[in-house]
């Protein structure tokens, strides 16, 4: 298992008006694909958050993250307030394709890309990152900024950077929200073929149905709280 983790949830606001988000239980294999679903504001986005190690849980019975086969008990972490530690295993292990794509605008198309290879040292390319901007089609964008890109390329790029630096876990935020349908389809059929052949797992956040069937990934549905308001994701 890549994630396995129980009663992990976050809390957003205060008294009568919190949100609480509950992953109850969730497994994840290494280079497994999995969707999560929901309308808009049942916490898809918290969710992914909460696996991202971008928020600390309100409570984590159990969180593993394997790396390289070790275990990684992230609760731990937390309860220790090991920041660093886990910084040093977000940048490293995740990468993170969001709504907006999240580019950084004063750098060029490049160094996007390259942005946590150089966080990790490793080289500013390979033939691998090199083959992937080819099928992303960025060859003629390196050096252009964010702000010249198409909502199409910039989308590419994003992904590009998300999967640069061979995380073992991928979590994309309804990444092709800002595309129309066909140009959508293009995209999301590019980075599945790409995870794919790196083996990336990956959590996608989404409410198209449609694609999630089309891609056969196993779905985890948002639904509300027994007690509360907010919503528990369950297979």
């Amino acid at each position: 298992m890549l994630l396995d983790c129980t009663d992990l949830s976050y809390r957003r606001g205060h008294g009568d008006q919190a949100f609480r988000v509950l992953i109850p239980a969730l497994r994840l294999g290494a280079g497994e694909m999995i969707a999560l679903t929901g309308e808009s504001g049942c916490g898809k986005s918290t969710a992914l958050e909460l696996l991202g190690l971008v928020v600390r849980p309100l409570s984590a019975a159990r969180f593993h993250f394997a790396i390289a086969g070790a275990p990684l008990d992230i609760a731990a972490l937390w309860r220790a307030g090991r920041h660093g530690d886990l910084a040093r295993t977000r940048a490293a292990a995740i990468g993170f394709v969001l709504q907006t794509g999240g580019l950084l605008p004063y750098l060029s198309v490049a160094g996007n890309i390259g942005i946590n290879r150089r966080l990790l040292r490793l080289p500013p390319r390979d033939a691998a990152l090199d083959a992937m901007i080819d099928q992303l089609q960025l060859r003629d964008l390196l050096d252009k900024t964010p702000a010249q890109l198409s909502v199409g390329q910039y989308q590419r790029a994003s992904i590009a950077r998300a999967l640069a630096h061979r995380p073992c876990l991928v979590l994309a935020d309804e990444p092709t929200s800002a595309l129309d349908p066909r140009l959508g389809d293009e995209v999301m059929d590019l980075f599945f073929q790409l995870v794919e052949r790196l083996g990336t797992s990956v959590v996608l956040a989404t409410h198209d149905l449609g694609r999630v069937r089309t891609h056969g990934l196993r779905e985890v549905r948002a639904a509300p709280l027994t007690a509360g308001f907010g919503s528990a994701f369950a297979a």
